[in-house]
């Protein structure tokens, strides 16, 4: 099989999708009966993280103990990577001794790097420009609950960060809407908007206007890892840009919210939305569980029957 790795939402196309989506919808249903499913026995994920992580670690290391493997967690403080060991050597060391490594770091340049140099599958679980697992997790929940998520329309509300910028790729992919609205000066770079085409993609001053008839209405914390220098400004500038009951209000009546977590009530999303009836925030956590499980299946063994 073909070496493949997800560094990026577009690595994967339509159809590899829907399959990941199928197998993540049977493992999950295997999940709640109990029933083991090791077909990743003997297997080794190594996780190498550089940023801070609570449901990227947790859902990889028990995602890979479920599926039979182990997982070993790295950190750059208590590795060679943090003491200056090129990126290229890592990754010729680190992939002839397990089977799939998940970096989780700040520059795409570093996974691209560490993945250029690797035997084995690379998984992004997170860089400043991308995070394709969640919005993996975040897809499969819209169709769990709603079903099909093409020709509908989401809403971005707030920074134009490593998630939007993901959401931008998934809706070249699958063939949705994206609006998005953010405050003057942190809008989604025109560079970065080329790449994705314009067909998908609607940017909106207001986002009141940019949530109307949205079918999912989603958001961040203001202040991403790496920014916090710019966390009294940041917050001063996205003030009108918190998710509330009236945003929800002018969407689709069926529409959910999402939030990748964690989450700050009064500042990116109020309470009274984040905890009301339209969000799926705890399914979309969950669902970061089953997917990656389906991923990484995927990329050890491609295709499996049944």
């Amino acid at each position: 099989m073909d070496l493949r790795h997800y560094l990026q939402f577009k690595d994967l196309d339509r159809s590899d999708i829907e399959y990941v989506f199928e197998r993540a919808r049977i493992i999950k249903d295997r999940f709640k009966r109990y029933e083991a499913y090791h077909p990743l026995a003997d297997r080794t994920l190594v996780m190498i993280f550089e940023k801070a992580s609570t449901r990227t670690r947790l859902s990889f290391e028990a995602g890979m103990h479920q599926l039979g493997g182990a997982a070993i967690y790295l950190n750059t403080r208590d590795s060679q990577l943090g003491r200056g060991e090129p990126v290229e050597d890592a990754a010729q060391v680190i992939s002839r001794m397990c089977d799939i490594v998940m970096i989780r770091t700040y520059e795409q340049e570093i996974i691209e790097r560490f993945a250029a140099h690797s035997r084995v599958p690379v998984i992004n679980g997170l860089t400043n420009e991308y995070h394709p697992c969640q919005i993996l997790a975040d897809i499969f929940t819209y169709i769990e609950q709603r079903g099909c998520i093409q020709g509908r329309t989401v809403s971005w509300v707030g920074d134009s960060n490593n998630m939007c910028h993901t959401w931008l790729q998934a809706a070249e992919v699958l063939d949705f809407n994206v609006h998005v609205s953010t405050p003057p000066g942190y809008e989604v770079e025109p560079e970065r908007a080329g790449l994705y085409g314009t067909d998908h993609f609607e940017s909106f001053a207001d986002p009141l206007e940019a949530c109307r008839g949205a079918d999912l209405v989603t958001t961040d914390v203001w202040t991403s890892m790496g920014f916090e220098a710019e966390n009294e400004e940041r917050k001063k500038a996205f003030a009108d840009w918190c998710v509330d009951a009236e945003m929800m209000a002018v969407a689709d009546p069926k529409a959910v919210f999402m939030h990748c977590l964690p989450a700050h009530r009064g500042e990116e999303v109020t309470a009274e939305v984040i905890d009301g009836p339209q969000s799926v925030v705890w399914d979309e956590a969950e669902n970061r569980l089953h997917v990656q499980k389906a991923l990484m299946e995927f990329l050890l063994l491609g295709r499996v029957a049944g």
